[in-house]
């Protein structure tokens, strides 16, 4: 089949947005590669140190100024209002750049640009109905307490959602009355690029929010180390996580870190199996593998092996892998043939371990995808729950399915791991769903389902998986600093003083 024709497609101009202002960065050069056939979508200049230096200063002074600082929430919510406002106008546009700049099929971009513009108008919410707390009186005084913004925060997200991440972060931060730096992976700079397009568009304040693309070791530690800082949100590896929160301990500033999973979905003997293999296949090989919750560890009743896995084999070889943007395709290229070849690489080195490959595990062949980054998806088995493949985070459509006889076993199992991002459990009984997901530590459990989310639930992660929860109401005030008052109702002088009716000893 040919593929599809490139639409004629206007790409940002490749200047960044530095607290308002649009500039040719000076750092490093980025290109961005489109991951279905490698042409260059564009390349730009990144930003430097110096541009980030910039950006802080504007961001200080746009935060400090009344006509921000001042805003009550319902004012604030007006803004984030016009912002999904304006991502709902720039949908198709926005699902294109970022197809462009990720490979994922353009139903997928569509809908994360959707859920983008559905959190903007989520926390425009929230600022409306955010109330203060006034706290029980336990003496004279009325207790109360108030939340306000921290001032500069630092948004740093990942390539494979780059909207939908985004938006997660610069929506509640600058619901709480902050101004945002966003820093998007280098891989995937054009969609930031754009939202800040609609930023700008939208009226927000001049310097009230940058995009800063740029290399971590540059512009990253900047935003972590600078002392205007005051929180950076992260998504992304372990390591880079570990290596900001250790940042960020030495500045005493809070931190969410978003990261890796190896999550654990279980399919019982009594288990819905069309159900189950539907939401498999969807948890794992969707967005190609590439998410942080893809149910990479799939546990399946030996009552029930031999009629489930040649099932589960069958569905995935019927899986269309091609072209972003033919409507058929279920399996998109990889971001970045780099990323592809060190997918690649891990299942051959778990093959050499034992693995056996019961699907997939090559890269497929011929003119449609020899140009672009695809990877067939992949199921292995036959490994021990210590090996490799079994625990390291391998980003993309592989599956590693195992066999299990106890409820009390695959507990234990799923729990012998180092991440602790998201579970899937496959059961009719609904009393043992329960009891199995509140048993294995996880921040998110599926039941029946999997990758489903709400703005309005919190989302993150246990062990190595992260710290923090983001979405939900609680997703605006973990950008806010708490305050509490003491009003005296007595107008009396405090009798520790010694001080007479009038004032006097």
């Amino acid at each position: 089949m040919p593929r599809p024709d490139l639409p004629d497609l206007v790409l940002p101009d490749g200047r960044l947005y530095v607290g308002g202002v649009w500039e040719t960065g000076t750092g490093a050069e980025i290109t961005s590669v489109f991951p279905a056939d490698g042409r260059v979508n564009l390349t730009i200049r990144g930003a430097s140190a110096a541009d980030g230096e910039r950006a802080i200063a504007r961001a200080q002074a746009a935060q400090a100024d009344p006509a921000w600082h001042g805003l009550k929430p319902h004012e604030r919510a007006r803004h984030l209002a016009r912002i999904a406002d304006g991502i709902e106008a720039n949908l198709d546009r926005i699902s294109q750049i970022q197809s462009r700049d990720t490979g994922k099929t353009l139903t997928e971009t569509r809908a994360l640009a959707m859920s983008a513009a559905g959190t903007f108008r989520y926390y425009a919410a929230v600022c409306e109905t955010a109330d203060e707390t006034l706290t029980t009186q336990r003496g004279t005084a009325l207790t109360l307490s108030v939340h306000e913004p921290l001032g500069l925060v630092a948004a740093i997200t990942p390539w494979n959602s780059p909207i939908a991440s985004d938006a997660q972060k610069v929506a509640p931060a600058l619901a709480a009355g902050n101004a945002v730096l966003l820093k998007p992976a280098s891989w995937s700079p054009l969609t930031a690029l754009e939202l800040a397009r609609i930023v700008d568009e939208s009226g927000l304040p001049k310097g009230l929010f940058s995009v800063l693309p740029g290399a971590g070791r540059e512009i990253g530690n900047l935003l972590v180390e600078h002392p205007a800082i005051a929180r950076v949100s992260f998504t992304g590896g372990t390591e880079t996580g570990r290596a900001l929160a250790r940042k960020a301990a030495e500045k005493l500033m809070p931190v969410s870190l978003e990261l890796g999973g190896k999550s654990p979905t279980i399919v019982f003997a009594d288990a819905d199996q069309d159900v189950a293999l539907a939401g498999i296949l969807f948890g794992i090989f969707s967005s190609t593998g590439q998410s942080c919750i893809a149910g990479a560890r799939l546990y399946v009743e030996r009552a029930i092996w031999d009629r489930f896995v040649p099932r589960l084999v069958a569905a995935t070889e019927r899986l269309r892998v091609g072209h972003p943007f033919d409507p058929a395709t279920q399996v998109a290229p990889m971001v970045h043939r780099d990323h592809r070849d060190g997918v690649a690489r891990m299942v051959a080195a778990a093959v050499a371990e034992g693995a056996e490959v019961l699907t997939g595990g090559r890269i497929p062949e011929g003119p449609d995808y020899d140009a672009g980054a695809y990877y067939l998806p992949t199921i292995l088995t036959g490994v021990p729950d210590d090996a490799t493949i079994c625990r390291e985070e391998v980003f993309g459509p592989v599956l590693v399915v195992l066999p299990f006889d106890t409820e009390a076993e695959v507990i234990a199992r799923s729990n012998d791991n180092a991440y602790g991002l998201a579970c899937g459990i496959w059961t009719r009984d609904m009393p043992k769903a329960w009891r199995v997901g509140r048993a294995i530590t996880t921040g998110t459990v599926w039941v029946n389902t999997y990758k489903q989310f709400s703005i309005s639930t919190p989302f993150g992660g246990e062990k190595d998986s992260g710290t923090g929860r983001e979405k939900g109401r609680e997703g605006m005030r973990a950008y806010m600093a708490q305050k509490s008052f003491y009003l005296d109702l007595t107008n009396a002088p405090h009798p520790w003083a010694g001080l007479g009716a009038e004032g006097t000893p």
